[in-house]
């Protein structure tokens, strides 16, 4: 698939820079996405407790560099509470050349793709299993402590990889506060990137 779709991000991708506990979480997602992708096109929902920040970032992520390696996979992502795609999670976005168009108000959809002319992703707050995500044959990728451990049963899942990031929320209004989210964007970045290499290898 074509290059430029990274291309046009300012990002680096640096896989030295996981750990070797990191890549062992990371290479269980890679042997689960092989096995159950072998014969069918694949879903994978990352889903948090808000839908807000991790889960949202992963689901773009994932779906950009699915798009980039040539996998047949879908990505999506759900909360066990729906609120709003924060904010500054749009702006780290915005910041590494991501293209948002925002429409709405309340719980507002956000329209973001790498470059001009490639389907947009719709980024906004829902349910892990509302009805515009998949209901069955899906990876349930738990991004977050909190829904993994208060969420223990994801109907229609095909399997349930905790993948858990930590939430930039720390840093809300602080003078950390956009170093916190970009790392963010870019440690779900380093990490998805990982991933989809090695499917490919």
């Amino acid at each position: 698939m074509s290059q430029f779709v990274l291309d046009k991000l300012q990002i680096d991708f640096n896989h030295d820079s996981i750990s070797s506990e990191r890549k062992g979480m990371l290479d269980n997602l890679v042997q689960t996405i092989r096995k159950e992708g072998r014969s069918r096109p694949l879903a994978l929902n990352f889903i948090c407790t808000h839908n807000s920040r991790r889960s949202q970032i992963s689901q773009i992520w994932c779906q950009q560099l699915a798009h980039h390696f040539g996998l047949r996979i879908s990505a999506f992502s759900g909360g066990i509470e729906v609120t709003a795609f924060n904010e500054r999670a749009v702006a780290a976005m915005r910041r590494i050349g991501m293209q948002v168009i925002k429409r709405g108000e309340q719980n507002p959809t956000y329209l973001i793709t790498s470059v001009a002319g490639y389907t947009p992703i719709a980024a906004y707050s829902k349910m892990y299993d509302a009805i515009e995500n998949p209901q069955k044959g899906f990876l349930a990728v738990m991004t977050c402590d909190h829904a993994d451990q208060n969420c223990p049963l994801i109907m229609g899942a095909a399997a349930r990889i905790s993948l858990p990031y930590r939430d930039p929320k720390y840093a809300d209004d602080t003078a950390e506060e956009q170093s916190a989210y970009d790392t963010a964007v870019a440690v779900i970045g380093n990490e998805l990137h990982y991933v989809f290499s090695r499917i490919t290898n």
